[in-house]
């Protein structure tokens, strides 16, 4: 059985960092975790090719070879999801769907021939026997959150590392909270689902093993959602980096109430975690009451991003405008959060109703629903019927990112960081960082009209926070994609 796993390409957004890819020599951020580990599932005796299209070409020659196409998406990868079934069905090969593209809107993929919605840990095995029996059934679908402790070691060997800028890991699946626009419940539900400590070690080891060395990020809804489980976790991770000398640099995602746990973050820091991505969406209360968003309502968010950094985790964030709840003075007040919080990485969104969320079953009832969603929620696309007017929040959406990417200001955040990130840890150099350091060198210091923010960056940190240093000129780097992308908007 021959079996080639596609995942379509991303467009250019902010989030997939295109100009920072330019500096290192890579392709991609990050690989398709979920392909690879699905295809571990998998019956070994099944020949598996994956063509990952934000790396690679998919050629007819490709598709020719395969018996059967799996297509693994999420949302924002729709329309290039539609070219690959047409090039598919174009060569007669049949097209299997799966991934939360599919789970979410199944129905607006006719011509696919089988599609496997939710997880597919707990039907993986009748659809293979299915596959084998030749007898495939149109829909297959979980109904439930299976355990993952049971969950193979991904195939690494289907992925060119050479192409990734980090490498990808679970622990766990959900998260405790239930924001009103988030689809996460609605995919992983809201009891979080751990790995064992030995299975996720294991799967460290054998990236190890594999060779990758640089950044891993673990990819969890939430990694703090179960904190029980993850004290166990961290005392084992951090004994393991230091045994192999600190291989991995981690980045992962959690929510803001992090900052209250002073044990964790302190444990956090001594395993090698150097960046964590935070939903803050808004400093206006009602909008946070809202969207349900009560995690953030109850603490001081600016102490608390404070509180994360000063213990050298340096804090993403994502922000998002267009709530009912909005006044006319949001975008002035996401501004003034943003520059004072000392966030560099600044993820301004509007409001995007997905399918199956509460959000998007409020605006259904409503009658406020226009259309389906793009999956990007910085292209200047609105789906619904905002309660602002619509050009006030398209007009006042572009004031907010052209002021906070705006070199000045972007600089200033970036030294924020730095002064409060007082517990850094000198970085382990790899390939990507002498590329990307040279390439900075020419591309920021010397072609870039704004050179002169880079300099003042690249002598300052080197002179007052030396162990910073290579994280500084990272953040110049992003910044030159954030302009970049902000010349590009069509709206």
């Amino acid at each position: 059985m021959n079996i080639l796993w596609v995942y379509p390409k991303y467009p250019d957004t902010f989030w997939s960092f295109k100009h920072v890819m330019r500096f290192i020599s890579k392709k991609a951020a990050f690989p398709p975790l979920g392909v690879v580990t699905v295809a571990a599932m998998l019956p070994r005796t099944w020949k598996q090719r994956l063509i990952d299209m934000n790396a690679e070409r998919l050629r007819d020659r490709d598709i020719e070879w395969a018996d059967y196409v799996f297509v693994s998406a999420m949302v924002v990868q729709k329309e290039g999801t539609r070219e690959v079934i047409r090039r598919c069905k174009g060569k007669g090969v049949k097209v299997v769907g799966g991934g939360p593209l599919f789970s979410i809107a199944k129905d607006d993929f006719p011509e696919l021939d089988h599609v496997v919605l939710d997880e597919a840990e707990s039907i993986i095995g009748e659809f293979v026997r299915d596959l084998e029996g030749g007898q495939l059934k149109k829909v297959y679908q979980a109904g439930d959150f299976p355990s993952i402790e049971h969950i193979p070691q991904p195939r690494w060997d289907l992925l060119n590392f050479k192409h990734y800028v980090s490498m990808a890991v679970q622990f766990s699946r959900g998260c405790p909270f239930d924001c009103e626009f988030c689809d996460i419940v609605v995919l992983n539900g809201r009891v979080p689902r751990c790995k064992t400590t030995k299975q996720f070690m294991g799967e460290l080891e054998s990236l190890h093993k594999a060779g990758w060395r640089g950044s891993v990020f673990i990819v969890d809804d939430n990694f703090i959602g179960n904190k029980v489980k993850i004290k166990a976790l961290l005392p084992a991770l951090e004994r393991w980096m230091c045994k192999k000398k600190r291989p991995f640099a981690f980045l992962t995602e959690a929510s803001i109430n992090l900052s209250e746990d002073k044990e964790m973050l302190d444990m956090m820091a001594r395993c090698g975690f150097e960046k964590v991505f935070v939903g803050i969406e808004t400093p206006h209360e009602k909008s946070l009451e809202e969207c349900r968003k009560f995690q953030n309502k109850r603490i001081d968010m600016i102490k608390a991003v404070r509180n994360i950094q000063a213990a050298g985790i340096e804090v993403m964030a994502g922000f998002i405008i267009g709530f009912d709840s909005d006044p006319v003075s949001i975008f002035e007040k996401q501004i003034q959060f943003i520059q004072r919080s000392g966030i560099a990485t600044a993820m301004v969104g509007l409001l995007v109703a997905i399918p199956n969320t509460k959000l998007y079953h409020r605006l259904v009832k409503e009658g406020r629903i226009l259309e389906e969603s793009s999956g990007d929620n910085t292209d200047g696309s609105l789906n619904f019927q905002p309660i602002l007017k619509r050009e006030t929040l398209l007009e006042g959406y572009r004031r907010v990112i052209k002021t906070i990417y705006a070199p000045n200001n972007y600089y200033k955040r970036v030294w924020m960081f730095l002064r409060q990130c007082k517990r850094r840890r000198s970085m382990r150099l790899t390939n990507v960082h002498i590329i990307g350091f040279f390439n900075s060198l020419w591309l920021l210091g010397i072609v870039d009209k704004d050179r002169a923010h880079y300099w003042k960056l690249f002598i300052g940190s080197l002179i007052r926070h030396p162990l910073s240093f290579g994280h500084a000129i990272s953040l110049s780097m992003y910044g030159y994609h954030f302009r970049k992308m902000l010349k590009s908007l069509a709206f």
